[in-house]
């Protein structure tokens, strides 16, 4: 078992990575401006799923065969950003009628988990990363480390959690401003496209 002291520090530096501009945050933020503080939730919720797979790839040392495969980083990158690429499309075709102040038609929560879910797995980034930065904090000497693993990645999920649940609290909001205007739909929806579309490039350009 790793000591509180260790588990309070990994969570403070969780804090801080998810704090840092990036994909899921980015990600986060369009859903929840678009579709509503709930659905960024669902979307989240999600995202920390994925996590629970990238740890459990590290604890049971599958992280490490992915890392040693380029063909491996590189098919699960292209996936990644070709579903990026297609949420990009779907944005640009969804109509934007309806009332001033109304939202699109929901999305179902569980369609919005499984969005989450795929949107992290397909990053090899995150993967790679949980394998280089989780075995810093464990030790042969504390037990087990494939459990200590798990705690650690438990932490991090719990930080993403708060700081993800945040900015899907005040983008939703923000979105619900902007919903009070047709022109303002219709650029939020473009903003968010474009938004994905950069993602996948970044995706799909990246290096191991």
């Amino acid at each position: 078992m790793l000591p509180i002291d260790t588990l309070i520090a990994f969570f403070g530096i969780a804090v801080l990575l998810a704090l840092t501009p990036g994909p899921d945050n980015l990600f986060v933020l369009m859903q929840s401006a678009i579709w509503g503080r709930k659905a960024g939730m669902f979307v989240v919720l999600g995202l920390c799923t994925g996590l629970l797979g990238h740890t459990a790839a590290v604890a049971v040392g599958l992280a490490a065969v992915f890392a040693a495969s380029p063909l491996a980083f590189t098919v699960l990158k292209l996936a990644g950003a070709a579903y990026l690429a297609y949420l990009a499309w779907q944005i640009l075709r969804a109509p934007v009628g309806g009332s001033a102040g109304t939202r699109p038609e929901p999305m179902k929560p569980g369609a919005l988990y499984r969005r989450g879910i795929v949107m992290n797995l397909t990053n090899p980034k995150v993967l790679l990363f949980f394998f280089a930065f989780l075995p810093q904090f464990t030790s042969p000497a504390r037990g087990p480390v494939g459990v200590q693993t798990m705690q650690l990645g438990a932490v991090f999920m719990a930080s993403t959690l708060l700081v993800f649940g945040a900015i899907a609290f005040f983008s939703g909001a923000f979105g619900e401003l902007l919903q009070r205007s047709a022109t303002a739909k219709r650029w939020l929806n473009r903003i968010a496209a474009l938004v994905f579309v950069g993602l996948a490039l970044r995706l799909a350009t990246a290096t191991r």
